[in-house]
């Protein structure tokens, strides 16, 4: 069985092409600027030398039949035919509260998430166009949705209703969803066998960090809260977004520089977070390194962004129960082992150690590490997410007509005998 991943955003597409149930690699790549100036596709396939080539996308359509090319070249491919894909599992980022697991598409399912994208237009219309050009691409294999929302339907109502208007809930969907589900899941799976127990028995902070962050309150191997809330603009701060910031901003801005409400979203979706407090686009190893070395602008992005990390963990602290473990993802390498001991310094009041040699020992990209120091009171681990093997096993699952609620579900990373294999982001 092979599964395609397709990962859609405004201007990029990430997919990967997988066997043995999500557990091999046969290709990945991104396709970036789509329906830009100077779009290209590089295609990474294990054993050769990547690929990049330049082409115009003007949409999602032609960026996705330029993945089915690129898969399927009789030089640079690793398929004949785009009938040995078996199904296409897509990454979605909003299922409200309808969809608590992953489904078939069909046009029951697309129409619903379709009168769903107000609550998150912009991850959600990208969403919908790599669907709707997949599913015209490849009509007859089956399309297979993963919500990102899904595995925090669990969070209880005091947890996830906001103090507004009650109807605003009742009629409006306006509550906490969360995103980053499946990679919560897989940290929290992982966690789980590192720690030896049952996931059901096990109370964890998993911290997602990647250009998009953020963390989730895990107890007895449910989400009860999350970071991000309606939309993926709430939380901490990130590579482009804001995080939690006083809402009577919105109106006082607005009126001070005149701005619509289309493009004071877009200031604080594209224009804020790190690269608002610095002014630059930088990948995030340049970012930290570059705090490292004095830069007083990111400097203070750091200091803020460990800052108000630190102030999410001792909340979910109070959350999650007696704490069993708190998991970092490996952001960007080795440099992120000194945001984590930024992170983690002086909660060594409330029992958090670290080893500063385990945490700054350089793995390789897919190895989990456990940085616990002597004495802790909660352990802490390093361990790369693989979101697309969740999607994958996802796909498989639903093909194999079981159906995949994660809460049930046996996914092969949370046994012990899971060797995880280069992580996949």
């Amino acid at each position: 069985m092979k599964i395609l991943t397709v990962t859609c955003w405004s201007h990029k597409i990430k997919y990967y092409l997988l066997a043995s149930g999500g557990r091999t690699i046969l290709a990945s790549g991104i396709i970036e600027r789509v329906g830009l100036d100077g779009s290209f596709i590089c295609q990474s396939i294990p054993g050769r030398e990547p690929l990049t080539l330049k082409m115009d996308n003007d949409d999602h359509q032609s960026a996705l039949a330029l993945i089915i090319s690129t898969l399927t070249d009789p030089q640079h491919g690793v398929i004949a035919s785009v009938l040995e894909i078996s199904a296409v599992g897509h990454r979605v980022a909003h299922g409200g509260k309808e969809f608590t697991h992953s489904v078939q598409i069909d046009d029951n399912v697309l129409n619903s998430i379709r009168q769903l994208q107000h609550l998150a237009p912009i991850h959600s219309a990208p969403n919908i166009l790599g669907i709707e050009a997949a599913m015209s691409l490849m009509p007859s294999i089956p399309h297979v949705a993963i919500f990102d929302t899904a595995f925090h339907l669990s969070m209880p109502d005091y947890a996830y209703i906001y103090p507004l208007p009650y109807e605003w809930h009742e009629k409006h969907g306006v509550r906490r969803y969360g995103f980053h589900g499946p990679s919560h899941l897989y940290l929290s799976r992982r966690a789980a066998v590192l720690l030896g127990k049952p996931v059901e028995a096990c109370n964890l902070i998993t911290i997602h960090l990647d250009r998009g962050v953020s963390l989730c309150a895990i107890r007895n191997g449910l989400s009860v809260d999350t970071s991000m809330g309606m939309t993926p603009l709430e939380g901490v701060v990130m590579e482009t977004r804001c995080g939690d910031i006083d809402a009577g901003i919105h109106s006082y801005m607005m009126k001070t520089l005149n701005l619509s409400t289309k493009e004071f979203e877009l200031v604080l979706n594209n224009r804020s977070g790190i690269f608002g407090i610095t002014g630059q686009h930088m990948e995030r190893q340049h970012f930290v390194r570059a705090a490292l070395e004095g830069s007083p602008r990111c400097k203070l992005a750091l200091d803020i962004e460990t800052y108000r990390l630190k102030k999410y963990i001792g909340s979910y602290l109070a959350i999650a129960g007696p704490l069993d473990a708190i998991v970092f993802t490996t952001g960007s390498g080795a440099i992120e082992a000194t945001v984590r001991e930024m992170v983690l310094h002086e909660l060594d009041a409330i029992g958090i150690h670290i080893d500063r040699d385990s945490n700054r020992t350089i793995r390789a990209d897919h190895e989990e590490a456990e940085i616990s120091g002597e004495g802790s009171l909660v352990r802490t681990f390093i361990i790369p997410t693989n979101e697309e093997l969740v999607i994958a096993e996802d796909v498989a699952a639903i093909l194999s007509g079981v159906c995949c609620n994660h809460l049930h579900y046996d996914y092969s990373f949370a046994n012990s005998d899971f060797v995880p294999s280069a992580a996949m982001r």
